[in-house]
């Protein structure tokens, strides 16, 4: 991966901090929010975009008579955003920065 051929996934700052807070494991739509400090509709939005793009794997389920959802990484997308993080890494070094 080289900077000039970013998946799409990672071209927007929501999306980047969406990926970084299921690197660790699964996450609801409330703590998601929570992180992101994002709008309902926006977060919806990037989330819906992760899961067309194969990132994401998306639970729906009701505890205690209420809806919940939870999300967490698919295999593609842990793989891709590793890549990611150490295509930056590796620009960082290069650039003397790291």
């Amino acid at each position: 991966m080289e900077i000039n051929t970013i998946p799409e996934a990672f071209q927007t700052k929501l999306r980047i901090a969406i990926m970084s807070a299921l690197i660790t494991g699964e996450r609801t739509f409330k703590e998601l929010k929570l992180f992101t400090e994002s709008t309902d509709g926006n977060l919806g939005a990037q989330l819906s975009k992760l899961d067309n793009l194969g990132y994401l794997t998306i639970r729906k389920e009701f505890i205690n008579r209420k809806p919940q959802t939870t999300y967490s990484l698919t295999h593609k997308g842990i793989t891709e955003f590793k890549e990611y993080v150490y295509m930056l890494e590796n620009l960082l070094r290069d650039s003397g920065y790291y």
